[in-house]
């Protein structure tokens, strides 16, 4: 078994302050032990915690307790058994009175209480920083919960406890001290030491109290704060964050419930992405069994758009809408971009040869069959962020940035960011794949093409962008080319 939860140096330091504390109380503070020296009750002391923490640190700090992070309950119990032999030298060897044996008892277990108490808080801030686990299972509940609030409920009733039978033990033993030494009485010092004991036990009390509240409320933030801060990119749509399991009580419980439930939410969704991913295969496939255009022209312009979405969502305008999230929509989306070629008859989408005014009339139909086609599924299925994107490219790949584009004649930035993408990606594709009615026109005859359209077929921002990007653009269409366009492309 290892360290990891012993903190030697910490451990040291608290046992002599502790020790620090406890002598100083019975060599200048208390009133009653006249019978011995300051120097003597030092000497006791220091043996004492000396040996306690030499037991400690050579015998107990790989004790389970440690690893379990109860070590409140190990300092507790180690500092009651090391007071009962110090306690009983001083009954058999300078004859101390009862009152006397159980304060020493109760006063070291105490010292042992808040010594622990401050070792298992930052314990548990160390762990909890580096981000290591201790004794949990997940995702069942192993053993018996520690209820945080009840740890909270009894720190408070033990110190007000304390507080009491202190004070009680106090009073009676000043009390049994003064009726004693009446004497003391008349010349006043007695009042004065009594006062100076009650007011250092109170420092002591409140010292210990305010630390160890300040290390529970910084264990509570931590813990809260680190909840948020993944709840918060979950909420964002990041549902591979998991919730930190710290400990066993009521925040670990929600923890892991939570990691439970973002797991059944991951699982769903990745079927639903993968169902999503079947259905626009599948209608991509469809479209272009029905035309002359090949399933690298839908893997190639994809690949472009995404490109394009990458490169400007490096730059501040583009960034509210350019999300990795929104990007991933338009890679998954712009292969439905001529889904409504579907609905064009054969005569029309096949036709070896240039199309009539009337014939390109019927073809410049098909983004409004498309974007009426993912419309009626959105009406049946509901709305979502996809079929929005996909109904957006659909309906806009055609438009033209000077407005002379169909079906709508948008222009300038009426037309979606989408549609702006599509409509660059689908004409260099098309520039750059035999058809038969031209050849396959090489990298430069294309982008010359397309930079020739800047301002009047395409936004301007987005041939910016492919100038910047035109090796990708190489590289995509090398990647998924089709056999006859191998030696064109160049």
């Amino acid at each position: 078994m290892d360290k990891m939860h012993y903190n030697a140096k910490l451990t040291f330091q608290l046992y002599l302050v502790a020790g620090l504390l406890f002598g100083f109380y019975g060599s200048t503070v208390c009133p009653m032990l006249d019978t011995l020296s300051a120097k003597q009750i030092l000497f006791h002391v220091a043996v004492t915690f000396g040996l306690l923490f030499l037991f400690r640190h050579f015998l107990l700090s790989e004790h389970s307790l440690i690893q379990e992070q109860k070590i409140a309950q190990l300092d507790t119990t180690t500092f009651f058994i090391a007071s009962l032999p110090l306690a009983l030298f001083y009954n058999l060897h300078y004859h101390f009175p009862l009152d006397s044996n159980l304060k020493v008892v109760f006063g070291m277990t105490l010292f042992g209480f808040f010594t622990g108490t401050i070792l298992q808080l930052t314990s548990k801030l160390s762990t909890f920083d580096t981000g290591s686990v201790v004794g949990l299972k997940e995702p069942a509940l192993a053993g018996e919960r520690s209820s945080m609030v009840k740890q909270l409920i009894t720190l408070v009733m033990m110190l007000i406890t304390t507080l009491t039978i202190i004070l009680i033990m106090v009073s009676i033993k000043d009390l049994t001290w003064l009726e004693m030494n009446p004497d003391r009485i008349l010349d006043g010092s007695g009042k004065i030491s009594i006062i100076k004991e009650f007011v250092y036990i109170s420092f002591i009390l409140a010292g210990y109290a305010m630390t160890i509240m300040y290390l529970w409320s910084r264990l509570m933030k931590k813990v809260l704060y680190s909840h948020e801060s993944i709840l918060v990119k979950i909420a964002e749509g990041d549902i591979n964050q998991r919730l930190r399991v710290h400990s066993h009580d009521e925040f670990g419980s929600v923890a892991r419930l939570t990691n439970e439930m973002l797991n059944s939410l991951e699982s769903a969704q990745n079927e639903l992405q993968t169902t999503r991913d079947v259905a626009i295969v599948s209608l991509s496939a469809l479209a272009e069994s029905r035309d002359n255009e090949t399933g690298a022209h839908i893997l190639r312009t994809q690949e472009y758009v995404k490109a394009l979405a990458l490169y400007l969502s490096k730059f501040e305008q583009y960034q509210p809408l350019l999300t990795p999230q929104y990007i991933d929509l338009l890679h998954k989306s712009a292969p439905l971009h001529d889904i409504g070629k579907v609905g064009i008859p054969d005569n029309v989408l096949l036709k070896p040869a240039k199309l009539t005014s009337e014939e390109f009339e019927v073809m410049k139909s098909h983004p409004q069959i498309g974007a009426d086609a993912l419309s009626t599924a959105e009406s049946q299925l509901g709305s979502s962020s996809f079929l929005r994107v996909a109904k957006e490219i659909s309906l806009t790949h055609h438009e033209k940035w000077d407005g002379s584009g169909y079906p709508n004649q948008l222009s300038g930035e009426e037309i979606p960011l989408s549609g702006r993408l599509m409509a660059l990606a689908d004409v260099y594709d098309a520039l750059i794949s035999k058809r038969i009615y031209k050849p396959a026109f090489s990298h430069e005859k294309a982008k010359s093409i397309i930079i020739e359209g800047s301002g009047s077929h395409f936004d301007p921002k987005v041939v910016e962008a492919f100038v910047a990007i035109e090796k990708t653009f190489v590289e995509i269409a090398a990647k998924h080319q089709d056999a006859e366009t191998h030696e064109q492309i160049a």
